[in-house]
């Protein structure tokens, strides 16, 4: 299954005014277990550093962790790069509007190649490293770009189902999951250690995440939905009452998951410092 018609299709629904697209970033806050996570570590460097940070999105898609970055401090000045062309020019139309491109600004980068020594106090990348095949080179960068005591936040699929990719063929299909761009399934948290310290990085904490509740709440908000749409552009319409119904589920389900501690578990969540 492929993310991208979706998303363009959201995007022509909720670029129609900066006032929707804020609206969608608030929704995305909402019905994703990760923005929860996300968040939370974010809130925690907040609170612990009032200097003015300069911060890497490295893999920063539709721009919503970069808008809550901006509206929780107003003194980090945030680099996001992506390797779509297209949603970099609207990322950037779209902050210069809310006139937050003065704070936040959008470029082009390829992370297997992208280094700026000692440039960040922060780097975050959320849903990226699942999709580059070469993790060490970018782990190295991120180290060679980050400042001394800078701080990495990585939210990625762990090897636990986290790519939904289950069902093996003995085809020419191969593996087959609900997301199709994955070049890997996920990762095991003692492999992603491991590889930041072969990278050089110290103090790394990693954490399960989409336990069963998360998982179940990811599956009510997301997954269904999404095969819907994947099937029909009708649902669009019967969006809003789906949600109606199954949301305060997910809600209580999410809020669950993020206050209990997991052994196992689809995401993961790794923070680790230079």
């Amino acid at each position: 299954m492929q993310y991208d018609p979706i998303k363009r299709s959201l995007g022509k629904v909720f670029n129609q005014s900066p006032a929707l697209r804020i609206f969608f970033y608030r929704l995305l806050d909402l019905l994703l277990l990760r923005a929860w996570y996300i968040r939370r570590e974010l809130r925690k460097i907040a609170r612990e550093n009032k200097n003015t940070l300069q911060v890497l999105d490295a893999g920063s898609g539709f721009g919503q962790y970069d808008y809550y970055m901006a509206s929780i401090v107003k003194n980090w000045n945030i680099t996001a790069v992506d390797v779509k062309q297209e949603q970099i020019d609207d990322c950037n139309h779209f902050f210069n509007r809310i006139k937050l491109g003065d704070r936040v600004h959008f470029e082009y980068a390829d992370l297997t190649r992208y280094t700026q020594s000692e440039s960040y106090d922060l780097i975050l990348s959320v849903d990226v490293m699942e999709h580059i095949l070469e993790d060490e080179v970018v782990f190295h960068n991120f180290y060679q770009s980050m400042k001394k005591n800078a701080t990495l936040i990585i939210s990625t699929p762990s090897d636990q189902g986290g790519s939904d990719a289950h069902h093996h063929h003995d085809d020419e299909e191969g593996v087959h999951g609900f997301i199709d761009e994955h070049v890997r399934d996920g990762y095991n948290a003692d492999d992603i250690r491991e590889k930041l310290e072969r990278a050089g990085f110290k103090n790394i904490r990693t954490q399960y995440t989409y336990g069963k509740p998360g998982n179940l709440s990811w599956r009510l908000s997301m997954k269904y939905p999404i095969k819907a749409l994947n099937a029909s552009k009708l649902f669009f319409v019967l969006l809003p009452f789906y949600y109606l119904l199954f949301y305060p589920v997910a809600y209580l389900l999410n809020w669950v998951d993020i206050s209990q501690q997991h052994t196992k578990g689809t995401g993961l969540m790794v923070v680790a410092q230079k």
